[in-house]
């Protein structure tokens, strides 16, 4: 069973380092939580690491503009790991093809088509309409709100041509706010149950922690998976992949579930232990905010 936290710091000593998601555990998509920058800060300040561990189809550059417009100063961070930038590698080495049809809201999205300096005789990628697309690039809905099932006809069609899906963020839903929108990761769920092929990049699957690790070597630190704690909100991205990965995990219960596990402060321990057994995680901790 897990065992239920008041503080980070209850634990933190046990780690040299932490791979934190973002969204529902460091902000809410418009602003920081204030207790969850001051624990990363002091985290830090006793001499952990710290790594942003996202599925934000952003490049880890967009990620950083963003976390200071929401409040989130850098000295609560190291570095930064983010599906778009694992999912954009992926990309400039032709996973989908030369051509390929986005899906996304362009104005937020066009960092992930910036060139990708790191690799050698990188793919070039041109944007084209979906007749004469070689893959989709899926960045995200073009309409956050409206049902997945919208996409149907033209996934339909996709799938005729054999088109290959690259998912730059396997989310499926996030809380901006107090609003719930759709995310990638919906759109991919539902072109592989109508028997498509979706690549995926970011949590829970390995591309991006292989990612988070190279970020957290480049600090001049060698840290085993043992002293890594994996935080976050979702219980199919964040603690399935931590446990995937074989890091100790730290369930925020306030974030995604906060309805399922009866969390106001804290989570209700009958609420919370039905629900990890209904979606058959075993986070190794859990709070109902990082503080």
């Amino acid at each position: 069973m897990t065992q239920i936290i008041t503080a980070l710091d209850e634990i933190s000593d046990r780690y040299k380092a932490l791979f934190v998601d973002l969204w529902g555990c460091v902000h809410n998509g418009v602003t920081a939580y204030p207790e969850a920058v001051a624990a990363l800060k002091k985290y830090r300040a006793q001499g952990g690491l710290v790594v942003l561990v996202t599925n934000s189809p952003k490049p880890r550059a967009g990620v950083a503009e963003q976390l200071e417009q929401f409040g989130v100063p850098e000295d609560a961070y190291d570095t930064i790991a983010t599906s778009g930038d694992s999912a954009r590698a992926a990309m400039f080495q032709g996973a989908v093809g030369r051509k390929v049809y986005f899906m996304g809201e362009w104005e937020r999205d066009a960092g992930f088509f910036e060139p990708l300096r790191l690799l050698e005789n990188p793919v070039e990628i041109e944007r084209v309409p979906l007749d004469q697309a070689e893959g989709i690039v899926c960045c995200g809905p073009f309409d956050p709100m409206a049902d997945p099932s919208v996409n149907r006809p033209d996934f339909l069609y996709a799938k005729q041509k054999g088109l290959k899906l690259l998912c730059a963020n396997p989310d499926i839903v996030v809380d901006r706010g107090e609003v719930r929108e759709w995310c990638a990761g919906a759109l991919a769920r539902l072109y592989t149950e109508m028997g498509g092929e979706s690549l995926y990049f970011g949590k829970p699957h390995p591309p991006i922690y292989d990612l988070a690790r190279r970020r957290l070597s480049a600090l001049g630190v060698d840290v085993p998976d043992s002293d890594i704690l994996a935080i976050g909100d979702g219980p199919h991205t964040d603690i399935a992949g931590g446990m995937g990965e074989g890091f100790d995990t730290l369930f925020i219960t306030g974030g995604l579930a906060a309805s399922e596990t009866k969390t106001s402060y804290q989570p209700d321990p009958d609420a919370l232990k039905a629900y990890l057994e209904k979606e058959k995680i075993a986070p190794t901790y859990s709070i109902g905010r990082l503080r």
